[in-house]
């Protein structure tokens, strides 16, 4: 038991991290901790998590084979008519950076994180799933206090959180604007359906009231119908597992992207010799411009090893691959087992499923999802996903990390690998490092960057994005795990992260 402890637990929210650390000060395993800490973010980071979202948990027992859990959304059985459908854009302001969003009950894809989380308990967890969903239930009705990450999140998407009064109830206490940092977030009906849940299990939402309710709501302008909720499934995949420079990885596999790019990434990495910091990250970049033209499909994919990108371009031929917003959850106990879970929500499409509570996801609403216009996807396909939980594990320490971030997921994750297996960094000083991204022909800079470095990125790249400063774009990367039989837990401070040893 390193360092006569409990576990460790690093998530984007302190009520999060709170739920795993109580789970596990009760005998619970890193999977009831996860479980617990996944209700939670629920109550405490509604904008990034929801029952009706999905998302996808890798898990590492103490003894057995790793195995992936995809509860990622899932598309409807059928496409509805467009001119039914309540679907619709708006637009939300990043601090002078307009995006536009696509909302209403026709931008939700069927969702999996009910069940996913019921099928991790029942495979993994040792605690009754009412002792798991108790944080959950107290945070939703007594309230939580909205830190400054989250005012920041709900001010930012305005039109979707305050759409219409049943979230506007919720979310800006029944007023214009959302609710602002340190007041009270209550969420009375979320708490009864999680009692439900508890009492009832999983067949509530795919079956039963829930159920009803959701597809009463779809009747008037969705796309999700009884089939769609019966036929929906939990899938359980092999990890995607690699070497890197004596380190064992292992993430998510196809058809999810977000792994198979690290892997890539990583592959490009593993035979350079940099002599210096600065051609290191140098380095990081190059790789970084490489595998995104093979995302891109583009000549240079010979670059690569063909089997794997082969069967990357064979498994994504027309998968629908979905980029929203993210949060993640890692969690490290005292028996050897090891969580990642990384979960979304989109950024919810402005309804509630009426009278739970719970926010609808807007996946559908993506131009990446839909790129011959809207309206296209295929039909009954599991979305793909940047989502990347990832495991590492090298001599001294065996971690489990992941993050938010849409395109950034995959450079977050590739940079904090490299920093801790390559440049022998801590965890602490691993996620403290500044970041960059590469995204087409244009290179993002975090401020932190020696002036060595940043003038060899600029003399690489022909456009250059200065951020000045560390910034929740380049993601938030959670760690926990143990390193020279201690635990530890780093929480990203872009994405208001937390890092709990118990």
């Amino acid at each position: 038991m390193p360092g006569g402890r409990l576990g460790a637990v690093a998530c984007g929210h302190p009520v999060t991290a709170a739920a795993a650390a109580e789970v596990l000060k009760d005998g619970g395993n890193a999977f009831d901790a996860v479980v617990a800490a996944q209700c939670a973010a629920c109550v405490c980071e509604p904008i990034l998590a929801s029952l009706a979202g999905g998302g996808f948990l890798l898990a590492r027992p103490a003894s057995g084979d790793p195995v992936v859990y995809d509860f990622f959304v899932q598309t409807p059985l059928a496409r509805q008519a467009p001119d039914t459908l309540d679907f619709y854009d708006v637009e939300v302001d990043f601090g002078g950076v307009r995006q536009e969003f696509h909302i209403g009950v026709g931008a939700a894809a069927t969702p999996g994180y009910v069940r996913g989380m019921f099928d991790i308990h029942e495979d993994l967890c040792r605690l009754p799933m009412a002792r798991l969903m108790q944080p959950a239930i107290d945070a939703a009705r007594t309230g939580v206090r909205v830190t400054p990450l989250q005012a920041y999140m709900l001010d930012t998407v305005a039109p979707i959180c305050c759409a219409n009064e049943d979230v506007r109830g919720v979310y800006a206490g029944g007023g214009r604007r959302p609710l602002g940092e340190g007041n009270l977030l209550r969420q009375p009906e979320l708490a009864d359906s999680f009692e439900a849940l508890r009492d009832e299990g999983a067949d509530v939402f795919y079956a039963g009231e829930m159920a009803a309710s959701l597809v009463e709501l779809c009747r008037a302008g969705g796309q999700i119908r009884p089939g769609d909720l019966a036929s929906y499934r939990t899938i359980r995949r092999k990890p995607l597992v690699l070497r890197y420079r004596g380190a064992e990885i292992a993430t998510n596999p196809l058809p999810s992207t977000g792994g198979l790019l690290i892997a890539l990434t990583l592959g490009l990495l593993d035979d350079t010799e940099p002599q210096t910091e600065t051609q290191r990250i140098a380095n990081l970049a190059d790789a970084m411009r490489l595998t995104n033209q093979a995302r891109l499909e583009s000549g240079t994919a010979a670059e690569f090893d063909a089997e794997l990108v082969g069967r990357y371009r064979d498994a994504m031929r027309g998968r629908a691959l979905a980029r929203r917003g993210t949060t993640h959850i890692s969690v490290a106990d005292r028996e050897g087992n090891l969580a990642a879970m990384t979960v979304s929500n989109g950024e919810g499409c402005g309804r509630f499923i009426p009278g739970t509570g719970i926010a609808l996801n807007n996946m559908l609403g993506e131009e990446d999802i839909n790129p011959g216009g809207f309206h296209s996807w295929t039909p009954d396909t599991r979305l793909a996903s940047m989502m990347a939980p990832t495991f590492v594990e090298k001599s001294d320490q065996r971690l489990v990390l992941g993050t938010g971030g849409s395109n950034r997921i995959r450079s977050a994750i590739v940079q904090a690998i490299d920093h801790l297996v390559r440049a022998g960094f801590s965890p602490e000083a691993a996620v403290a490092a500044p970041r960059l991204h590469v995204e087409g022909d244009l290179l993002s800079l975090e401020g932190g960057f020696s002036p060595e470095t940043e003038s060899a990125l600029e003399d690489a790249f022909d456009e250059v994005e200065h951020w000045g400063r560390t910034n929740l774009f380049f993601g938030g990367v959670h760690i926990a795990g143990e390193r020279d039989g201690h635990f530890l837990a780093v929480g990203d401070p872009r994405r208001g992260g937390t890092g709990l040893v118990v």
